[in-house]
This record gives C-alpha cells, structure tokens and sequence, in this order.
C-alpha cells in the first residue's frame, strides 16, 4: 500500500503498480492534474501546503478503503510544495475483482482526499494575484 503526502513528482504508474493483484479484475487509476485556468482566470502554477496531520489523515483513508470486502489493493498519495501546468497533484489506483468497483471506489477515494485531506492550495494567476483554497 502506498499512502503518502510527498514534496516529488509523482508516477500514476507507480501506484498502479503497488496495487497489482492476481485476483484483481481490475485496476482504475487517476491523476489530478494542474491545468491552466481555473474559473476563467489563467493560472500559472499552484501551490500545496500541508498540514502535519496530512500523512497520517491520508493513511487512514487508505486503510479505510483497503479494508473494504471489494477492494484488493490502494494506493494514494497527494504532492505539496510548488506545482506547475501539467503536474500530477493526486494520483491513486485501486484494485478490485470487478471494473465497478473498481471505479466506484477509486471515485470516492478521490472524493475523500478532497474532502478530509488538510491540505491548502495557493493559485498564481497570470495576471501575479494569488489565492488560497481551503482542499478540505
């Protein structure tokens, strides 16, 4: 299981890796990407500050998952520090008997990480404004 909140890039296909199960039917990924704009404005980088709880908060909702009936495998980390366009800032994969379930808890794992994880993002616009995002 990989569950960890890194200052790195960071490799989808890493974590599909980590998941590999020969019972696993499936294997449903996801990266979370820094795209250029963000409510009409142009954006030129983000920043991630966490939380010293951030690792622990991030493990256990990798635990949760991983101990779902369904799930065979998780594999969940979230990037800090400065970000640029087209950098992974989320990537998780997950396992599973079956494609369904697969996705379904791969969605809401991301889902979760969003919601729970402490973890503030800071936008820099083109036009040099920033701005702070509360994730959770």
């Amino acid at each position: 299981m990989i569950a960890r909140v890194v200052d790195a890039p960071l490799s989808v296909a890493e974590h599909e890796d980590a998941v590999a199960d020969e019972a696993a039917g499936a294997v449903v990924s996801f990266a979370g990407v820094v795209r250029d704009h963000d409510g009409g404005r142009s954006v030129t980088a983000l920043e991630y500050v966490g939380h010293p709880t951030a690792s622990d908060v991030i493990t256990e909702l990798a635990e949760e998952f991983a101990a779902r009936p369904e799930v065979h495998a998780v594999a969940v980390s979230h990037r800090i520090g400065l970000l640029g366009i087209g950098d992974v800032a989320l990537a998780c994969a997950v396992s599973a008997s079956h494609r369904g379930e697969a996705f379904a808890a791969c969605a809401e794992l991301v889902d979760e990480v969003k919601k729970r994880l402490p973890i503030w993002k800071r936008q820099v616009f083109t036009d040099g404004e920033e701005e702070w995002v509360a994730c959770p």
